[in-house]
């Protein structure tokens, strides 16, 4: 079979699936991609409503090499897709045992460490050494690897700095933070970006100080017309790159057939079949294609190879029979799902000069508002820090003139019991007090005494609606936490264990979740697909940067 040829199936239409599709088909493979939803984006999505347009997820740009990356690989340019804009300041913090607003922005944090703590500037600086020193070590060696080979480990550059991994593996970032500032902002500051990845800082690895590289010294960006810009923007690159998309079509099946020993299961014959067999002899399945249903009917869709770009527990506990999971129930059983979200989405009449475009809202007790998300007996935080994204301070077409958009995020448990959300306060009685509770959070804690009379439209969301809409594990919003047994090579593979041909992508498998993630998981999954059905393609050991940094998007 010639490689133009070979046949793949993307399951999911999040920004993972067509950054897979967009990728395998520059590179000469025929690919469809099946979405259950007639929307694209996954969590990546928009809610229009009455002139108002808003993002139903990710709402940071960060990590801009990583979009310029892919960008270039699919023969175009971050500048030439998206309108970026630098948002200063960064963001705004409203604490609870600090009563002025602060202001952060990358390039000015060490004014506002001096300011709030003695020497604070010179430990700031110190700190964002180190975490640029292991964001950069992260992004050459480790994001962009699938782990199954040991060579790129013993670079130079890694073996240097084995004196610290004990540190920056066996320490929370809490206690890593707390150990180098007092002052309890700067501490949440630099703490807060557990939350991003799913976690809390006491129980994410020390490792992840590196998130601080992001917003304090690359600084923080918005692209114009909201986040959907980018999934349109995939979106139309595939197209053109010859991917077939269909929406409205929910896969119901990945369906299998017995492996046969003396050719691969792609139909390649001599070293590049030998090659898959060598790396899939434990494999007694391999992929023949999917089944979709829709309008009650079925529907069987040949493939050589399926990727699997939903949520993995999704696929793998419902796709699959028993015998085909390589990770069943049980495995799910003992891990963390991360936390789960009530959204709210606020159109707000007349100006907000309180809010900025990016605001968090931290409590005093951090313990406690995280271990009633995280910990034993889970239960909604009462007050819970809030994440408050005004995008109208950046962007006009998000709002009627005259008005503001708002999205309120409070982290909850990942527990699909606490509901549902609706229109104008008619979702589950649970998911409508939490909104309730965050407006009026925001109104006191901001001096914005009559929010709640100048709201004119109201949308809430609950986990329930994350189960329903994306198949979430759990209900989780962002997807598997990053605690250190969930982290790089202790994460799920991105290809199945038990059945040859099928390939994951996205927020579920390596390196985790984000927009970011997403794409280089994308970028690994297609060079292991490509390194397999084209001989010479390297294997996804590793970045293979064309360039440091897109110029267009800076």
């Amino acid at each position: 079979m010639s490689t133009h040829q070979t046949h793949v199936a993307v399951i999911g239409a999040g920004l993972a699936g067509l950054a897979t599709a967009a990728l395998l088909a520059k590179n000469g493979l025929t690919v469809d991609l099946f979405e259950k939803n007639e929307d694209l984006g996954g969590r990546c999505g928009l809610w229009e409503r009455d002139g108002y347009l808003f993002d139903t997820g990710p709402s940071w740009y960060l990590m801009p090499e990583v979009f310029d990356k892919f960008f270039h690989d699919v023969g175009t340019s971050t500048g030439e897709q998206i309108d970026l804009t630098t948002l200063t300041p960064g963001y705004r913090v409203f604490a609870e045992n600090h009563p002025v607003p602060v202001d952060v922005t990358s390039g000015q944090a060490e004014e506002l460490f001096d300011s709030l703590e003695a020497g604070g500037g010179k430990k700031l600086r110190a700190y964002l050494d180190s975490a640029s020193r292991t964001y950069k070590l992260a992004l050459d060696h480790f994001l962009y690897t699938d782990f199954r080979a040991i060579g790129p480990f013993l670079d130079k550059k890694i073996v240097s700095r084995v004196g610290e991994l004990p540190t920056l593996l066996g320490t929370s970032l809490n206690s890593f933070v707390t150990k180098r500032f007092s002052h309890p902002v700067l501490r949440q500051i630099l703490g807060y970006h557990a939350v991003f990845l799913g976690t809390s800082p006491d129980r994410a690895p020390a490792m992840y100080h590196l998130m601080s590289h992001l917003d304090l010294v690359d600084g923080v960006k918005y692209p114009q017309g909201g986040f959907i810009t980018i999934i349109n923007a995939i979106e139309q690159v595939a197209l053109d790159l010859g991917v077939t998309i269909h929406r409205g079509s929910p896969v119901t099946r990945i369906v299998t057939a017995d492996a046969r020993p003396t050719q691969s299961t792609h139909g390649l014959r001599g070293k590049a079949g030998e090659r898959i067999a060598a790396l899939t002899g434990k494999r007694t399945k391999h992929v023949i294609g999917l089944e979709t249903e829709r309008d009650g009917e079925r529907t069987f869709h040949k493939a050589d190879l399926v990727v699997g770009a939903s949520d993995l527990h999704h696929l793998e506990t419902q796709l699959l029979d028993p015998e085909e999971q390589s990770f069943p129930q049980s495995y799910w059983d003992k891990k963390d799902p991360g936390p789960g979200s009530v959204l709210v989405h606020l159109g707000v009449r007349g100006e907000l000069p309180e809010l900025t475009h990016h605001n968090l809202f931290f409590v005093k007790d951090w313990d406690a508002n995280f271990d009633a998300i995280y910990g034993k007996n889970k239960h909604l935080p009462n007050p819970a820090s809030l994440y408050v994204c005004k995008p109208s301070a950046t962007d006009s077409a998000v709002a009627p003139e005259g008005h503001e958009n708002v999205f309120i995020l409070v982290p909850v448990p990942a527990d699909p019991t606490i509901g549902s959300g609706g229109e104008n306060g008619i979702g589950d009685p649970t998911v409508e007090l939490a909104a309730d509770a965050a407006i009026d959070q925001v109104a006191t804690w901001a001096g914005i005494p009559d929010l709640r009379e100048r709201i004119v439209l109201r949308k809430t969301v609950g986990p329930a609606d994350f189960v329903n809409d994306v198949n979430a594990w759990s209900g989780g919003a962002l997807g598997p936490a990053h605690t250190l047994a969930q982290s790089a090579m202790f994460r799920t593979t991105n290809r199945s264990k038990k059945i040859d041909g099928l390939w994951y992508a996205g927020g579920s498998t390596i390196p985790g979740i984000g927009l970011p993630m997403c794409l280089i998981s994308a970028d690994i999954t297609a060079r292991g697909i490509l390194h397999e059905v084209q001989p010479g393609t390297p294997a996804p050991t590793g970045p293979t940067f064309p360039l440091p940094h897109d110029t267009a998007s800076a």
